[in-house]
């Protein structure tokens, strides 16, 4: 049965729906996701580190647009940085002098970071850097390991594929994070053919066994272009990224989402000698030098120079998977969900049984979890604006929601306790 909380959520979908496929312009963000019924499907506003949706329900969002917000909602150095700029103009006939500016600030702040040329979302930069890549090795096949968005190199290669040219998917090789011998075996069989390996250098597991600089070694052994997709963990890992973390440069990096905490800005960044080739390829946009979102992330990333924005979130965050993963141990609940990854970036991994499939269970954690109010999918994505105290508030939360759901397995009332039908599981990002 439908919760009333979420009365003018459900029948805003409908209107939705017939404007708009699936009723969002994000996959992640649509009905797919959420459990509809017994969910938030649309939110009227937000600040720091809570939203509002439009039935007026408060949460303590832990998804932070997909985690495209690292710093907060509504953050008042940045939103005045952007309405200082609103006042000059958006966009020119010319370039404006903050495309130099923050490129050369991402110069200073990413290891790999000689030249920089923006886009707007992840898919821009990240098949920029395919094409570039292509470009300056003369080579047209591509090994990659995990998520990098919607273009048909990438997705011609998942179970979305539809509409993909079956010739532009057979270019695309998939190879295992944290498995060497995977990539190194697409090198064999494919020698002199692969013009660059992509991946994100992190996602929910750690590099083990020096995996990372194995990676950068395979790929200059086999003159091909390495490429860290960033998009996430750019500004949210550590002021550098990933990369600087863990101390392996790529040739090319792809950057977004944190950049400017939310406003719609990407950039490809790398060294000079393959980034020059840029103005061989075609790689351009009207919006790429859009001023409010570079006023934005200059921002930023001026915020990170000056303060220890990633280290903070990364406190707090390993706070809530430290007592998280105690709660989890206290009710023996390992079989159905563990926790990895990355304290800005945690990943619920959840599992089932014979009588309760992974579904059954994500969905009911997800009702209590949003009936409680607290915002969440299978991450957490952290931002600055998540204290200390709140975050209290969100192990507390855990804390009720996984004593009910474990009473629930142990005396089989979890499908009587579900108020609506379990999500279907669908496309898997990563």
């Amino acid at each position: 049965m439908d919760d009333p909380r979420y009365s003018k959520s459900t029948k805003f979908l409908h209107r939705a729906e017939k404007s708009i496929p699936l009723g969002s312009q994000t996959f992640s963000k649509s009905r797919t996701q959420y459990p509809v019924g017994v969910s938030p499907l649309f939110i009227k506003k937000a600040n720091g580190t809570y939203v509002w949706d439009i039935d007026g329900n408060k949460y303590i969002d832990l998804v932070n647009s997909l985690a495209a917000i690292t710093i907060g909602y509504k953050n008042k150095k940045i939103d005045n940085s952007v309405r200082k700029q609103m006042k000059k103009g958006t966009i020119f006939s010319l370039p404006g002098i903050l495309e130099a500016e923050v490129a050369e600030l991402i110069i200073e702040t990413v290891p790999s970071a000689e030249m920089v040329r923006f886009a707007k979302n992840g898919s821009d930069v990240t098949t920029a850097a395919i094409r570039l890549s292509r470009a300056y090795t003369g080579k047209e096949e591509i090994a990659f390991c995990g998520y990098h968005s919607w273009q048909d190199w990438y997705i011609g290669s998942t179970s979305m594929n539809k509409g993909v040219p079956k010739n532009v998917a057979k270019l695309s090789h998939r190879f295992i994070y944290n498995n060497i011998e995977s990539l190194r075996k697409i090198f064999d069989s494919r020698p002199n053919k692969i013009a660059a390996v992509i991946l994100e250098p992190m996602t929910s597991e750690y590099p083990k066994d020096n995996f990372l600089s194995k990676v950068k070694d395979l790929a200059k052994k086999n003159n091909s272009i390495l490429i860290f997709d960033e998009t996430i963990t750019g500004y949210r890992y550590s002021t550098g990224g990933a990369q600087l973390e863990f101390n392996v440069t790529p040739d090319l990096t792809t950057l977004g989402k944190g950049i400017a905490n939310g406003y719609p800005l990407s950039a490809i960044v790398g060294c000079r000698e393959i980034m020059k080739e840029i103005e061989n390829i075609f790689f351009s946009g009207t919006f790429g030098g859009e001023l409010l979102s570079l006023a934005a992330a200059k921002t930023v990333i001026q915020m990170h120079l000056n303060f220890d924005i990633t280290g903070r979130i990364n406190s707090v965050g390993s706070k809530i998977a430290l007592e998280l993963q105690k709660t989890i141990d206290s009710y023996k609940m390992n079989e159905f969900l563990h926790i990895s990854g990355h304290p800005t970036w945690k990943f619920l991994n959840w599992g089932g049984n014979e009588k309760f499939n992974t579904q059954m269970i994500k969905t009911y954690f997800m009702q209590e979890m949003l009936k409680r109010g607290i915002l969440v999918l299978s991450t957490h994505n952290n931002s600055l604006s998540l204290t200390e105290k709140i975050s209290e508030q969100v192990i507390n939360v855990y804390g009720e929601v996984i004593n009910d759901l474990s009473k629930s397995i142990s005396d089989n009332s979890l499908l009587s306790k579900l108020q609506v039908k379990p999500i279907e599981p669908l496309f898997t990002l990563r």
